[in-house]
């Protein structure tokens, strides 16, 4: 389990402390699931890239739990190959940017490639949950899309949204995914925060040689962090989060709380940023 800090001593870290605390960069590995907790709203972030054989998911000695998903949901993201996520019986096919849901009371959840020289690359971002909602296959094609920002902003993006209370119910998952355009390079700017949900943030699709600089900490207090390919940022609730990427980038937004209305947010006029 890692606990995050304070703002008060977020405030007077270096660069390899914020990277310990707030960055997580290692989830996706051939042949494992990996998996991460955090005292952030207790949640879970996972990566599985099944190659030979299936990747069952099974519940850590830290969650106390039977299986998984007794106590927890789970939404799953495919950000590589063709696969297959199994639950209880039923199979789910994912291309790439598909995503599920996996409700509380699942008890088996396996994972597997098509094609072990392209490997699914899943995902996994779990919550407590306190309702049982059944597992729910969303394609990227039928998320519900938005196009934002503007070219002369630099923030021309389409955001996706797969998870809210508008197209299925969870228990406190919300998650989507932000594709920025080309010629775009910012995120959520001007930015806010949401003292009732914190957020986690995984980019993906950055070429080796990308980079997307990362904004947190208080508004009149930000740092940043420099996130490469495929890593995952923490953003707690006091905190900003946005970015400025060397070119046009995807991430996975991903946010559990107390509340899931998705326009419950303090905005941040740019003015005050510091």
């Amino acid at each position: 389990m890692r606990y995050l800090p304070s703002p008060d001593a977020v405030r007077d870290m270096s660069t390899d402390e914020l990277r310990a605390h707030f960055l997580v960069t290692d989830l996706f590995q051939p042949e494992r699931l990996t998996l991460r907790l955090f005292d952030l709203d207790r949640v879970v972030l996972g990566g599985a890239v099944p190659a030979g054989r299936p990747l069952a998911l099974e519940a850590p000695p830290e969650l106390a739990a039977a299986y998984f998903c007794e106590r927890r949901e789970l939404g799953v993201l495919n950000i590589g190959g063709p696969g297959r996520v199994h639950v209880d019986g039923s199979s789910h096919a994912l291309r790439a940017r598909d995503a599920l849901y996996v409700g509380r009371g699942s008890r088996e959840v396996r994972f597997e490639s098509e094609a072990a020289d392209a490997p699914a690359r899943f995902y996994l971002v779990s919550y407590p949950a306190h309702a049982a909602h059944p597992a729910e296959h969303v394609t990227a094609k039928a998320a519900d899309a938005a196009e934002l920002g503007s070219a002369e902003q630099a923030n021309r993006r389409r955001l996706a949204r797969y998870f809210h209370p508008g197209a299925l119910p969870t228990a406190q998952l919300v998650m989507g995914v932000t594709e920025l355009r080309p010629g775009s390079v910012w995120n959520t700017m001007p930015c806010h925060t949401h003292p009732r949900r914190s957020e986690v943030y995984l980019y993906f699709d950055l070429p080796a040689d990308a980079v997307v600089v990362h904004l947190m900490g208080e508004p009149r207090q930000t740092r940043s962090l420099v996130v490469r390919n495929e890593q995952v940022v923490l953003s707690p609730g006091w905190s900003v989060h946005c970015g400025c990427g060397t070119q046009a980038y995807r991430f996975c937004w991903a946010m559990g709380g107390e509340n899931q209305e998705f326009a419950d947010m303090q905005a941040v006029a740019m003015a005050e940023l510091r």
